[in-house]
């Protein structure tokens, strides 16, 4: 396994599910890929490489979580889906089965007019009839164009930037359905959001490890592969023989050593575009959000970027993350090209009126902690994207969030592409 991300690991561990010895390769000096953490400041908390969220209907990744140990219902905080502004106002799923609480959320929201959510409703019966399915070349914005501005701007936008990191004028409508779908035909629970209680790290990346390591695996980090040699019978890596690779490395690094083997199928791999996600992590004493994840009203994009805020104290519960925020900047490619301080100081401005701050808390007790920009966070989700498939050449499997899928570029996404390479060369 070339590549220790969510989808390398996943791969991995299915091998040794299945009695074969693994061995793993990864560039960086830790695991996780892009949903890692990072060391902490001197003296500060664990902060990861971005907020990651997951839904309930991620039952491959639930599945591997529980493969290597970790309890899911201890490591994350399950609550029913809440879009919601700072106000508390906004849809509100119930617990219990999606589809009529879906009915029962639009229906309650008071805010749209009686049109709005009867049309939202008759919209979503549409696509179930049609079985969350559009033409190819369709995007988000085309799907929903019959909707008032209000609904789009409440729901749908908000909606398609946190499933798929792409605009809706330019997501894939095709990949939004699917989303949709599985949220509200996967059972009870499966649009419920699962926010992490732990760093990145301690959710699947260094338990996966060490149930590796208890496998019998051999993990090398810190060591990039330089190049793949096709034998005979195998592959040699690292100047070692492997009878079956998996790439699961970045689709450009993927592409890198692919090239000499399959260059039709790097070509593809390496022509991806991307879309960047922005953290700012905050710190204000006293002040708290109403809700765990809160959605904010983004009028002015050129002076608010951030569409979401993670309230990191009601998440993790830990007294000593009272106070501590996460606001995400997502499809942040506008805001990347101003430049990270100048983004930094939107968010800070944004965050004093999205905060509810106690009367003794003066608003310049709010500081930023860390500012991240993940640059090539996602791929852009665009109608009829080509994706690469999975098999690259016999005994060489590739395993990523951009492998062709149904999905776009989630956590479940990537550990299914995992699973299914494995189970395919092995």
């Amino acid at each position: 396994m070339i590549g220790a991300g969510w989808a390398g690991l996943a791969a991995a561990v299915e091998a040794c599910r299945r009695g074969h010895q693994v061995t793993l390769y990864e560039m960086a000096p830790q695991p996780g890929g892009r949903a890692r953490s990072l060391p902490p400041e001197p003296g500060g908390w664990p902060l990861d490489n971005g907020q990651h969220i997951l839904i309930g209907a991620y039952h491959a990744t639930l599945g591997l979580m529980q493969q290597v140990g970790v309890a899911p219902a201890a490591a994350l905080l399950r609550l029913p889906l809440a879009l919601v502004d700072p106000a508390g106002r906004g849809l509100r799923m119930p617990p219990g089965a999606p589809v009529p609480g879906f009915v029962r959320a639009v229906l309650g929201l008071q805010t749209w007019p009686l049109a709005d959510r009867l049309a939202m409703l008759a919209s979503a019966g549409r696509w179930a009839l049609q079985r969350f399915r559009c033409p190819p070349e369709l995007s988000v914005a085309e799907l929903t164009h019959r909707l008032s501005p209000r609904v789009r701007h409440d729901l749908i936008e908000p909606l398609c930037v946190a499933a798929l990191n792409t605009p809706a004028q330019d997501a894939s409508a095709a990949v939004f359905l699917r989303v949709l779908r599985d949220a509200l035909f996967s059972g009870p629970g499966s649009c419920d959001l699962l926010l992490p209680r732990q760093p990145l790290a301690a959710l699947l990346p260094e338990p996966a490890c060490q149930w590796l390591q208890t496998q019998g695996a051999t993990l090398h980090f810190g060591q990039r592969v330089d190049s793949l040699q096709r034998l005979a019978k195998g592959w040699e890596v690292a100047g070692d023989w492997y009878d079956s690779v998996v790439l699961a490395s970045s689709a450009a690094e993927a592409a890198r050593l692919a090239t000499p083997h399959a260059p039709g199928w790097a070509e593809s791999a390496a022509g991806f575009a991307y879309e960047p996600i922005v953290t700012v992590y905050l710190r204000c004493p006293g002040a708290r959000l109403q809700a765990p994840m809160t959605m904010l009203a983004v009028d002015a994009p050129q002076r608010e970027p951030a569409q979401f805020a993670f309230d990191l104290g009601q998440i993790s519960q830990e007294p000593a993350r009272a106070g501590h925020f996460a606001f995400v900047v997502s499809g942040a490619a506008p805001w990347v090209a101003r430049g990270l301080p100048v983004t930094q100081a939107a968010v800070l401005a944004q965050a004093r009126s999205a905060l509810h701050l106690p009367d003794a808390v003066a608003p310049s007790a709010l500081t930023v902690l860390r500012s991240l920009a993940e640059k090539r966070a996602t791929f852009r989700c665009t109608p009829g994207l080509p994706r690469p498939g999975a098999a690259i050449a016999s005994g060489l499997m590739a395993a990523g969030d951009y492998v062709e899928g149904p999905y776009p570029a989630t956590l479940e996404g990537a550990v299914r592409s995992g699973l299914a390479a494995a189970a395919a060369l092995l």
